[in-house]
């Protein structure tokens, strides 16, 4: 018999109910979302604006590269914060740290 999409979230997750599940998949719309949108007026507190890069094409890939950059720091902070705040704290601080050690940033919690 084929397992539902949740049954096999909760295995590859650890968790135990249907529940968590939504809630874990809320926190990580919640957090892409959020952390697209705050990039943005990040830039613009540190003086990169859109406009100021050139329409050629390797102006615009410094611009969106800068973004990503942005971006990336802002979603770890992001989704550790709306993990605690839907009771997720545990699994997105045990997510978030296997990801950085994959990443190579594994120091980062010794």
């Amino acid at each position: 018999m084929k397992s539902s999409f949740f049954d096999r979230l909760k295995q590859r997750w650890g968790i135990s109910s249907n529940l968590s599940v939504v809630l874990i998949l809320i926190v990580f719309a919640l957090t892409g979302s959020s952390s697209v949108k705050l990039a943005r007026p990040v830039l613009d507190f540190i003086g990169l604006h859109k406009e100021d890069f050139e329409a050629a094409w390797y102006a615009l890939t410094t611009y969106w590269i800068l973004r990503i950059l942005v971006i990336f720091p802002i979603y770890q902070i992001l989704l550790v914060c709306f993990g605690w705040l839907f009771g997720q704290f545990s699994f997105f601080w045990n997510f978030e740290k296997k990801m950085l050690k994959r990443m190579g940033l594994g120091f980062l919690f010794k």
